[in-house]
Order: C-alpha cells, then structure tokens, then sequence
C-alpha cells in the first residue's frame, strides 16, 4: 500500500504536492494551538498575598469583609491613578485588564456576602462603611472617560458596583432587623442552626 501511494505521489503536479504540504502544516498547527488556548490562565485579581490574608480571616467575617473592601479600595486607587495618564494603546488595555479584575473581586465579595447572609453572621460593623465605599468606588468608574478599548468593561464594572451597593443596603438592614429579633445571637461570627 506504501508503494502504491509514492507511485501516486509521482504523478501529482508540483502545485498539487506545495498545496498538500501547505494543508498539512495548517493542520498540525492547528493541532498544536487548540490545546495551548485552553491552557490560558484564568486572571486573579488579588495577590497571592491578599488571597492568604483572605484565607486566614476565613473563620471571621467581619475581618474578611474588611480585607475585601481594603483591597477594592486599592482597585479603584490604581483605576484612578491610570485615567490621569495619556491616552494610549497600553493605557486603554491596561484599564481594561483592571476593570475586569475589579469586577471580579467585586462579585466575588458580593458571593461571599450572600453566604455570610444566610449563615447569619453578624458583620453590621463591617457594612456599615460599606454603601460610602461603593459610591467612591461607583464615582470613579464613572469619572473614567469612555474610550472603546474598556467602555465594556467600564459599563460592567458600574453595574457590579451598583449590585454590590445594593447588596451591601439590603443586608445591612436584614442584619439589623434579624439581630433585633435575637439578640442572644449578636456578635457570633455564625449562628448555631436551631
């Protein structure tokens, strides 16, 4: 069978056999690149630094709520130190890398919000500040300039801000309602289920 496909080979025309060997390369490139862009690597917006101190206050939702709005605030440092630099390719990729990761961090707060809700832990001292915070973060992101390389990005970090303020208003009075109903369970950073 070997044979027969090198005598074939011999009777195709050189075009044919550039084209066949142009085919073939296209393929095993393609076989290459396909894995390769699974690979990519998810982007984390805390250091590995902020994820450690997250994971140690784990046990205490007040501290964690505390790092997290910490390290937002440091987000929207960094989001309004860039909109005063020059209008450039860099600049615009770069407020678009930073406006995702804020996102990110911002719906990653909002779960752990949720969970700390439903276990009923009391963080209102950590809330408190909060609703301030989110319309300082929202009034940055709003005072950025529209430019198309992050005007999505932008539009999606305002919407995650104002799901966090919301977010952040609905608990705070939740919590407050629930810890005037059961006052035994005030200050426990979760409530025993009964």
């Amino acid at each position: 069978m070997a044979s027969r496909i090198v005598l074939q080979s011999e009777h195709w025309s050189e075009g044919q056999m550039r084209t066949l060997l142009c085919f073939s390369a296209i393929l095993v490139c393609l076989f290459v690149a396909v894995p390769l862009h699974g690979q990519k690597e998810k982007r984390e917006p805390l250091t590995e630094d902020q994820i450690e101190q997250i994971r140690e206050a784990g046990i205490y939702p007040d501290v964690r709520v505390t790092l997290y709005a910490k390290f937002l605030n440091e987000h929207a440092d960094i989001l309004k130190g860039l909109s005063f630099r020059a209008k450039s390719a860099a600049r615009s990729q770069r407020l678009d890398r930073e406006l995702q990761d804020f996102t990110a961090l911002m719906d990653e707060f909002g779960s752990n919000l949720d969970v700390y809700s439903d276990r009923h832990a009391d963080i209102r001292h950590s809330l408190k500040p909060l609703p301030a915070a989110v319309d300082r973060w929202k009034a940055i992101l709003r005072a950025l300039p529209g430019e198309p390389g992050f005007d999505l990005a932008r539009k999606e970090a305002i919407e995650s801000a104002e799901d966090l303020a919301d977010l952040a208003t609905r608990l705070l009075r939740e919590e407050t309602d629930y810890f005037n109903l059961h006052k035994d369970e005030q200050g426990q950073e979760r409530a025993e289920p009964k």
